[in-house]
């Protein structure tokens, strides 16, 4: 059963039966077990770190960790260290550096690689720094903490969903892990009993390096229409991150002809562009705790994407949309941004831009005039969802769904995290000719000059979709302007205020001339407006059995060990 929506905003203040609950879901401790010296030195791949450093002759390095791999952090800072230091000191001219993700050659050589690995070229000594917090997403390059120590590079662990980044350049650790070979083989044959099946084998970035031995192992048994698709930095391909065979490379409609076996859950985003791209979905659960091979189970994303869909149609007729930011750091978020704006604007509708960090129903929930959301992220954290947020939150690209009328909006099924998506769309979009751009611009100052509102009367009625209920104001943008105002061309015009107006009747509140739906929303809706809104307030003559107001006084001040009251400057 589904769950019904919130019909206020959520209370934002912890309960007091609540204040010391850990609000961070549990960690499985006993897959956090602690890594031996040599196995930190191959998990972590310090001597293609360091090669990769000294090559690049990079002097200031960022270490970004995921939350569950922190307790590690202190040791792998200690193994680099010593690894530059060697590397320092050794005047032996070392290999051309390696750019492949893969382990060294194994624990045992690894100790001793590392002394070896040098240049010949001196300078400054490397400085290691731990970025122990991320301002957004794990997944995602922290460019903004690394600023803060001015590094050169950033060094990210753990998996990620490799979104160009902006400024710094990086290296990835993916932190390969275990995993039982024979049992993911008989799981496949399993699944697949045709040997002449067009499959394609893909993992998690953890387990990608994987995906080559079973390929081999599944080749020789008799599987001949196997493709492993490889890591590559391309979140627009049509597997995101991922090789694609020739054949894709040439029409990617062929894409469906292919069966996707995925080793590990795929984050949520990934999921639902992959089901609407390939012929089925079978998943490799790597979870599992049990010695029998687990069974690959068949993805269905179906309800979740009808669910979305319900979100698009529920979002058409909002009239105030809020842009959350939720990266400084993936490569054009701010071009993003200003298509997002224009295409809101465009719709007649207004928008407001936030930067809240990581984001969380209590961030959002405090401007309750914001009908829905929109993100704007990395391609997997842009896929937001949970029962807690009051308002719908949505990406770019479900947002160019919203905004098209009934007519033009065709749901195909396909979904795509990546906004390049969107702007590679506006590229393609055919050329506004001359004269509908100026007819365009000059818009505002016709509809003061024509019957405005024969027009309103004229247009057709919306409605919400998902209540039935007629919507008046979902286009506050395109509200006739007050006939009382004149035209830029006049003389005799005031400038602009950055102050509230005052409203007349039949008018909404305009800042600095611009109508503001959130100044209308603030003066008619919030009964709380902040501190001091109720100076105002005329309050009734208490009767007999009334407690009469008490009056403002001056309060306590001072230090917190001995505060003085009012103008008395006795300690209490």
């Amino acid at each position: 059963m589904s769950a019904q929506p919130l019909e206020v905003a959520p209370v934002l203040s912890t309960p007091d039966t609540h204040i010391f609950e850990d609000p961070t879901p549990p960690v499985d401790i006993a897959s956090l077990a602690r890594l031996s010296n040599e196995q930190l030195l191959v998990v972590y791949e310090v001597e293609r770190t360091v090669r990769e450093i000294r090559a690049s002759k990079w002097r200031r390095i960022a270490l970004q960790f995921p939350d569950e791999m922190l307790m590690d952090a202190p040791r792998v800072f200690e193994a680099l260290a010593r690894g530059l230091s060697h590397a320092r000191n050794d005047r032996v001219s070392s290999p051309s550096p390696k750019s492949s993700h893969t382990n060294g050659d194994g624990a045992d050589g690894v100790s001793k690689s590392l002394e070896s690995v040098s240049l010949s070229e001196d300078g400054p000594q490397e400085k290691l720094f731990i970025l122990a917090d991320t301002s957004y997403g794990a997944c995602c390059v922290d460019e903004i903490a690394a600023e803060h120590v001015d590094a050169d590079v950033v060094v990210h662990y753990g998996r990620s969903c490799l979104s160009p980044t902006a400024r710094l350049p990086v290296i990835y650790v993916f932190t390969t892990r275990p995993l039982a070979l024979d049992l993911v083989f008989h799981a496949f044959k399993e699944t697949y009993q045709s040997q002449d099946e067009k499959v394609i084998l893909m993992a998690d970035i953890p387990y990608s390096n994987h995906i080559t031995p079973l390929l081999e192992r599944l080749r020789h048994d008799g599987y001949s229409n196997l493709f492993a698709a490889q890591i590559i930095h391309d979140p627009s391909s049509p597997l995101p991150n991922r090789s694609v065979p020739a054949d894709v490379k040439e029409k990617a409609e062929t894409l469906r002809d292919y069966q996707l076996f995925h080793i590990s859950d795929p984050p949520q985003s990934l999921l639902l562009t992959l089901s609407s791209r390939v012929g089925a979905i079978h998943i490799y659960p790597t979870d599992s705790k049990s010695a029998v091979s687990p069974k690959a189970l068949l993805a269905s994303s179906a309800a979740t994407l009808r669910r979305r869909y319900a979100l698009l149609t529920r979002l058409s007729t909002v009239s105030i949309f809020g842009i959350l930011i939720n990266t400084l750091s993936v490569k054009n978020y701010i071009h993003i941004l200003n298509r997002v704006k224009e295409q809101i604007a465009a719709a007649g509708k207004k928008s407001y831009t936030f930067v809240v960090g990581k984001v969380n129903a209590a961030k959002v929930a405090n401007f309750s005039e914001v009908g829905g959301w929109v993100v704007i992220g990395c391609w997997e954290s842009s896929l937001i969802e949970g029962k807690d947020f009051w308002k719908p939150i949505i990406t770019p690209f479900e947002l160019s769904l919203a905004l098209k009328g009934d007519a033009e909006r065709v749901w195909t099924g396909e979904w795509t995290g990546d906004f390049q998506a969107v702007l590679t769309e506006k590229e393609n979009a055919p050329a506004i000719s001359d004269d509908h751009a100026a007819e365009e611009n000059g818009g505002e100052e016709r509809l003061q000059d024509s019957d405005i509102g024969s027009e309103e009367e004229s247009a057709p009625p919306e409605f919400d979709l998902r209540t039935g209920r007629y919507v008046s104001h979902s286009r506050p943008m395109q509200a006739p302007p007050s006939r009382s105002t004149k035209k830029a061309s006049d003389p005799g015009r005031q400038p602009a205020s950055s102050s509230l107006m005052r409203r007349a009747n039949g008018d909404l509140a305009q800042v600095g001339g611009v109508v503001s739906p959130a100044a209308e929303f603030l003066r008619n809706k919030r009964t709380w407006q902040g501190l001091g809104s109720d100076f105002e307030i005329a309050y009734d003559e208490p009767s007999s059995t009334d407690t009469p107001g008490a009056l403002m006084e001056l309060g306590r001040s001072g230090i917190a060990r001995g505060y003085a009251v009012g103008g008395d400057r006795s300690k209490t």
